[in-house]
């Protein structure tokens, strides 16, 4: 096995705006592949038409030869004859001549330059054939050779295509690695299989001393996109068909690593690394180049980007059987606000954790919920899932099921808050655990739902708000006077003092870190919050400074899925809306998208638009026209876009 180039470690991420554009040893007794490149159309093979041989047989022409006639046959030098010339036919019709029998054996003459791809078929023969005459004879020879009848003369074939003897051409363009690339309009398919060879005669040889042409090796990249994987039907892992071919492609990648500069690059190569050296059996670099990937992709702030980067690091350590941080990073990694298809990646793979620890009911949730997100559309997740189930069958009836689903909570190891429970003959509010048990006395007017482990109550003889713990414990008092209050999010809640307006946020302890000023406030997500002051929205970060100009009518952010989030997408991507119209800024004010439609919505990869004749299209995460608004909904747009994804298989 070559050795492996030696691979970066550590290194501190590169510095970079936030933001920017959004792709076991065993063997297996059957082991299913799922082809990930789809083969060209095969060009339909040409022919040339047979020539017909209408020519009379050949005779090579007199020469003087000696009367004793038992010498060894002369041999003149041969030609240059390529090598896979097995029976070259004679050159040029001549004549027969009629001339006395002779013993000799058969005189061999060099043979002419015949395509390698020609080969005629020799005729019979009434004596031993004789080619064509030698180039040197010497003079004293004076008897003439037998007659003989030559092999029939083969015409040139016509000019055949080069689509002849080629293999059909396969697409040069697999899928690029995990969902990390934009989508982009359609392009020509490109063709990277070699130039087909025909069968019609090559041109002359080059010259020995003219330089090789030189070939470029193939990006790793794209690689190990097309690889075709096998899935071990009892440990439901990916293997290699060829492990040096795999090696060769982490080897480019290394290459590739030394000259990446930026986070996003080095996240991306690190991370498909990672899945290289997985599959080839080496998990401590596996876990390495995994970890180091993920602090890459946290420095960008790409929801895409670091979710691809977390789910490689969780198949990494499922594989080293440390499935409770496997779990929670799967959990953590798979966002609504992501494509469906890359969702239904991470709940394949979650499913296949949980398999490995007996938790069969909660794997085979996993594995449907990721064929509802592929409405069986996905042929490959289609067949890989039946791989699955067939496993999960045989394993359940072995010992069973397992133990119960777990919790959200559960897997992230938080801890699951109390929820309000109301008590009807005394009116009042309390709180009960997950089992229905009271953990917190019914003695308050009005609660709100615990968040970050704490929850505003009203009690019945006060009008102001205190916050609680979980456990019941008052951690800021109603003499503190908040009439309204918001819930704590991102380590900060929005409280007011007369309910109507000056805003200001507060941490657990009762520190304003916002002074008050606004007229309205929503809760922080990725860092900023929305705010309304003097009738316009915008938005702060965690220190109150200005992120937003307060200059819109409007700062609620409408998703692909339905859902509507006030202010910000953990993406850090924003809806506005000015004069009726809506844009798009991202999180550090920048305006993506001017305010110019009627609707706009936030897709995982691109920004859905409608225009004032009702029709839809899309916009690119630059704010570059995609799509062209030509659609009737918003349907037809999305599926125009799964087709211009490059991410058609997340590689994990």
């Amino acid at each position: 096995m070559p050795p492996t180039a030696v691979r970066p470690t550590g290194g501190a991420p590169a510095q970079q705006p936030a933001g920017g554009p959004a792709t076991a040893s065993d063997a297996p007794p059957a082991a299913p592949v799922f082809p990930i490149q789809v083969p060209g159309p095969a060009a339909p093979p040409v022919s040339a038409p047979p020539v017909p041989v209408s020519a009379p047989p050949v005779a090579a022409p007199p020469a003087p030869i000696p009367a004793s006639v038992s010498a060894p046959p002369v041999s003149a030098p041969p030609a240059y004859v390529p090598a896979s010339v097995s029976a070259p036919p004679a050159p040029v019709p001549a004549p027969p001549v009629s001339a006395p029998p002779v013993s000799a054996p058969p005189v061999s003459a060099p043979p002419v330059y015949v395509p390698a791809s020609v080969s005629a078929p020799p005729a019979p023969v009434s004596a031993p054939p004789v080619s064509a005459p030698p180039a040197y004879v010497p003079a004293s020879v004076s008897a003439p050779p037998a007659p003989v009848s030559a092999p029939p003369v083969s015409a040139p074939p016509a000019y055949v295509p080069a689509s002849v003897s080629a293999p059909p051409a396969e697409a040069s363009a697999p899928p690029a690695p995990a969902a990390e690339e934009e989508p982009r309009p359609a392009a020509p398919v490109q063709v990277s299989a070699p130039p087909a060879q025909v069968s019609a005669p090559p041109a002359p040889a080059a010259p020995a001393e003219d330089e090789p042409r030189e070939v470029r090796p193939a990006d790793p990249e794209q690689t190990l996109a097309a690889i075709r994987w096998r899935l071990h039907p009892e440990k439901l892992r990916e293997e290699a068909p060829d492990p040096e071919a795999l090696r060769t492609v982490l080897d480019g990648l290394t290459t590739k690593l030394d000259s990446a500069l930026d986070n996003r690059t080095r996240a991306r190569l690190l991370s498909l690394r990672s899945v290289a050296a997985r599959i080839l059996g080496d998990l401590d670099d596996a876990v390495a180049d995994a970890r180091l990937a993920l602090t890459y992709a946290d420095a960008t702030g790409e929801l895409r980007r670091t979710a691809l980067a977390r789910a490689r690091l969780a198949e990494v350590l499922r594989w080293r059987g440390e499935h409770a941080e496997a779990d929670r990073l799967f959990v953590e990694a798979n966002s609504s606000e992501l494509p469906d298809r890359l969702r239904a990646a991470l709940h394949e793979h979650a499913g296949r954790s949980c398999y490995d620890q007996g938790r069969l009911i909660e794997a085979c949730l996993h594995f449907e919920r990721a064929l509802d997100l592929r409405q069986g559309e996905d042929a490959e997740l289609n067949a890989r899932t039946v791989v699955a189930l067939d496993a999960v069958a045989e394993r359940a009836a072995a010992d069973g099921f397992g133990p119960k689903p777990r919790a959200r909570e559960t897997i992230l190891g938080e801890q699951r808050h109390p929820v309000p429970t109301f008590d009807d003959e005394q009116q009042l509010w309390g709180y009960a655990d997950a089992e229905g048990e009271l953990v917190i006395e019914h003695r308050y007017a009005e609660v709100q739902p615990f968040r970050e482990g704490l929850a505003w109550v009203r009690r019945p003889e006060a009008s102001r708000w205190a916050l609680v713990d979980t456990a019941g414990a008052t951690r800021i008092e109603a003499n503190n006077g908040y009439r309204a209050v918001g819930s704590f999010s991102e380590g900060l809640a929005w409280v007011s003092m007369d309910g109507n307006g000056r805003w200001m946020a507060v941490d657990p302890t009762n520190i304003v870190r916002i002074p008050p000023g606004y007229d309205d406030a929503r809760p922080f997500r990725g860092g900023l919050a929305a705010v309304r002051q003097n009738g316009g929205w915008g938005a702060v970060d965690h220190n109150g400074q200005i992120v937003v100009p307060a200059r819109y009518h409007g700062l609620t952010t409408a998703l692909a899925d339905g859902r509507y989030v006030d202010g910000f997408t953990e993406e850090g991507l924003a809806v506005v809306e000015l004069a009726g119209r809506r844009g798009v800024v991202d999180r550090t004010g920048r305006v993506l998208v001017e305010p110019a439609y009627p609707a706009l919505v936030v897709h995982p990869v691109a920004f859905l638009v409608r225009d004032e004749s009702g029709r839809w299209g899309a916009l690119d995460r630059r704010g570059e026209p995609l799509i062209a608004r030509a659609h009737p909904g918003r349907a037809a747009v999305v599926a125009e876009i799964e087709q211009l994804l490059a991410d058609t298989s997340p590689v994990l």
